[in-house]
């Protein structure tokens, strides 16, 4: 079956990149945690993943390849729906599950901001993205790659780069490079701050990431003397936009 572009379908074909990715997940995803699976497509990690997890559901948008799955799993572990719009606590009964996919390129990013507003749903995540949206999830401070995306995530979970994917190991191949990465819930994931307005600081710091915290955050805070504003977004870490926070609740 042809892949549908404005979906960002790139169908998997190469076996040994299959078998790292199944034996990824059963590294890190106990078999006694539900699994769900996002845009499986034509069921290339499916078969193997509903076989290994009991607890296993599959979310899939187009009906083209939920007709493909239906031909080998079971209708009840099938979602037909965007899981941009699904409810994580209605998939396994208010369950928290952890979440795997090659996932669409064209909503990886979204995929990540969903996980983040659902932490308590998600301990784990293993998905292979476009390398680029890769490298910036699991950025460190002090680099061009550090941004709104590795900030918000880091702030949750871990995050590790595992291997890259060729576009050759594709059909059809994509025109860029690709990775799996595993994002780990932290321990302590809950923030000593106000959330949404840690979030609100990121996304304006960041829209100007050249300029310094001290200009773009003016209509934020009424004293901007601390030295922690002399810098710019890209290099700060987690912990040093969760001190911003702490600041903008004490001046309010």
């Amino acid at each position: 079956m042809k892949a549908k572009k404005h979906l960002g379908q790139h169908f998997l074909k190469d076996n040994q990149v299959i078998y790292r990715i199944v034996s990824l997940i059963d590294q890190h995803c106990k078999k006694d945690t539900p699994l769900l699976e996002v845009g499986p497509g034509q069921g290339i990690l499916t078969e193997q993943l509903y076989l290994e997890y009991s607890d296993f559901k599959a979310v899939e948008f187009d009906e083209d390849m939920v007709n493909i799955l239906r031909t080998f799993l079971h209708p009840s572990r099938i979602i037909h729906k965007d899981f941009l719009r699904l409810d994580p606590k209605d998939v396994f009964n208010g369950a928290a599950f952890n979440l795997v996919g090659n996932f669409p390129y064209n909503i990886s990013s979204q995929i990540i901001f969903k996980m983040i507003e659902n932490v308590e749903m998600i301990p784990k995540m293993i998905g292979m993205f476009q390398k680029e949206v890769a490298e910036r999830i699991c950025a460190g401070p002090g680099g061009k790659t550090n941004g709104i995306l590795s900030v918000r995530a880091q702030a949750f979970y871990k995050a590790e780069k595992i291997f890259n994917i060729p576009p050759e190991a594709f059909s059809p191949p994509p025109k860029v490079n690709s990775s799996v990465i595993v994002l780990t819930r932290k321990d302590n994931y809950q923030l000593p701050c106000d959330e949404k307005l840690f979030s609100r600081i990121i996304k304006t710091g960041f829209q100007q990431r050249r300029k310094k915290l001290r200009n773009t955050l003016k209509s934020i805070f009424d004293n901007t003397e601390d030295p922690i504003f002399q810098k710019r977004p890209e290099e700060l870490t987690v912990e040093d936009f969760v001190n911003i926070t702490l600041i903008a609740q004490k001046q309010k």
